[in-house]
């Protein structure tokens, strides 16, 4: 079973695969920690990798891919508990015994500007341009207080002519919708009253 602290990977048939060293390689190959017993995976497939109490999935340019909670990884991501993860045809449930003695997380909220693509919790999240331009910007000034006009002049850089104070808020609204598990009372994107709004986190 698993030892007290230890992360691990649970396979289909119930059987637990501690994640003990600093790099555990699941793959075809025989040398791997983790021999994945599936003609779509590939000799060294994926790597888990810890970083102190942060577990992180990297896929080794596989043929067929790794993939997370249904969606294919690239580059590293971060591990949490309960998540899914399919390599070749073999699928598992990471368990983080640290979890449960840790407070509700915080949401991550992962702005990708380049990509033009947000994540909340790792879900891909759609937006309309306005939500995207608007999220881009507070996201650039995390933790300032961005004014309605900073705001006004960025998103809607077409009209010189100035933007209306309830343009704005109903464009914040919508993207709390979107962004917050509660929009009503929002904890990533918050109101300063009197001077503007700033994302948090």
């Amino acid at each position: 079973m698993s030892s007290q602290n230890t992360p691990y990977l649970k396979d289909l048939s119930g059987q637990e695969h501690l994640l003990e060293g600093a790099v555990t390689r699941l793959g075809r190959a025989v040398e791997c920690e983790i021999v994945i017993v599936s003609k779509k995976a590939s000799r060294e497939h994926a790597h888990i990798r810890r970083e102190g109490r942060r577990v992180f999935l990297e896929d080794q340019q596989s043929t067929n891919g790794t993939y997370l909670n249904g969606e294919r990884v690239t580059g590293s991501i971060q591990l949490r508990d309960g998540d899914q993860l399919a390599v070749g045809e073999v699928a598992f449930t990471f368990h983080d015994p640290d979890t449960t003695s840790r407070e509700t997380p915080f949401p991550q909220l992962d702005v990708n500007v380049e990509a033009g693509e947000v994540r909340l919790n790792r879900k891909l999240i759609q937006l309309s341009p306005k939500e995207f331009a608007l999220l881009a910007f507070l996201n650039e000034n995390r933790g300032k207080v961005c004014s309605k006009d900073e705001i006004g002049r960025t998103v809607w850089a077409e009209y010189q002519s100035g933007i209306f104070d309830y343009q704005i808020e109903n464009l914040i609204r919508r993207l709390r919708t979107k962004i917050e598990i509660d929009p009503n009372a929002p904890i990533l994107l918050l109101t300063v009253r009197g001077l503007g709004y700033k994302l948090v986190g």
